[in-house]
């Protein structure tokens, strides 16, 4: 069979609108070839979003806005068709929030919720409408102006009691500029009285100068009679030190020569002996006093052989416990 040449131009043409359409669509962001499903969202005022423009999740791309028409009806709600991809699950509590950037491009931000309960295809979600740049300037700026207006007032407030008090201003300027005048007339006389007082200072200083070159002569006598005086109580003071001096090398020297008691006793070793004699034997009573009180405080005492007899038993006793360790 033969195919003429405008069938053959008709098949081009057919092929080539439907891949312009498809390659259009596409470009749109339309896929004929996804699994998308279509949710609607309702906002009273869309402010400028088309078709096309994007839907995501977290700043990720999952749809596109698909169809925007208008109810007619008592509100003139627009009714917002969107295609989100099919692996996206949204739970009945999503929101569509309409957002706007800096250069005025449209989006929706999608919130997928709680996903336990999850909307059908053909669902409408939750619409949120996301505050505008104007209106977050406005917001920001209304502050900055109630601030502003008041300040106004206030310097307004201040500028009435200026010119209320104008007078009161006149004649605080007037006494300063008296004062300014007898403040001058103070330092001036200030300055006279330290001349005179400078003048005075100065004859007073050659005043003194006279009286200390004056006083230099009877200075430097006395000088010399104060070194006279303290040759003098010097020489004294030699004198008795080598007396004193004199007389402790004479004791000295009669202390090493066994002259008086006091010599006796530090050169006779006699007393040193006796005395430690002593000593040995009170040390030897009052121990014998200790082990055997019965001998000095029984009624009648006991005799020396008693005594005698009780010490050798006691020396018996014990070198018996010393042979018996």
């Amino acid at each position: 069979m033969r195919v003429s040449k405008e069938l053959k131009v008709g098949l081009f043409m057919v092929i080539t609108i439907a891949v312009l359409y498809l390659g259009f669509n596409y470009l749109k962001g339309i896929d004929f070839f996804s699994d998308d499903n279509k949710f609607y969202v309702v906002y009273e005022n869309v402010n400028g979003l088309n078709v096309s423009n994007p839907v995501t999740v977290n700043g990720f791309s999952v749809g596109r806005v698909s169809k925007i028409t208008l109810d007619q009806g008592s509100t003139n709600e627009v009714i917002v068709e969107l295609d989100i991809n099919g692996e996206v699950v949204l739970g009945d509590s999503a929101t569509a929030t309409l957002n706007s950037d800096f250069l005025g491009n449209k989006s929706i931000l999608l919130s997928t919720g709680d996903i336990s309960q999850p909307l059908e295809p053909g669902d409408t979600i939750i619409a949120v409408v996301d505050k505008g740049i104007t209106e977050l300037l406005a917001e920001s700026a209304q502050p900055v102006a109630n601030n502003l207006e008041s300040t106004i007032k206030k310097i307004n407030a201040i500028l009435d009691n200026l010119s209320g008090n104008s007078g009161k201003i006149n004649r605080i300027m007037d006494r300063l500029e008296k004062t300014s005048v007898m403040l001058n007339a103070t330092i001036a006389e200030t300055k006279e009285n330290l001349g005179k007082v400078t003048t005075t200072f100065t004859e007073v200083g050659e005043n003194v100068n006279g009286t200390l070159s004056e006083a230099r002569p009877v200075l430097s006598n006395m000088k010399v009679f104060t070194d006279s005086l303290k040759e003098l109580e010097m020489k004294k003071t030699l004198e008795e030190a080598q007396l004193t001096l004199k007389k402790l090398g004479d004791a000295v020297d009669q202390f090493t020569e066994n002259e008086g008691t006091l010599g006796k006793l530090m050169n006779d070793d006699s007393l040193y002996v006796n005395l430690n004699n002593a000593a040995k034997s009170l040390d030897e009573l009052l121990i014998h006093l200790d082990t055997q009180p019965k001998h000095f405080f029984s009624p009648l005492g006991k005799s020396k052989k008693k005594i005698e007899r009780d010490q050798r038993k006691a020396e018996e006793k014990a070198e018996k416990e010393a042979q018996e360790d």
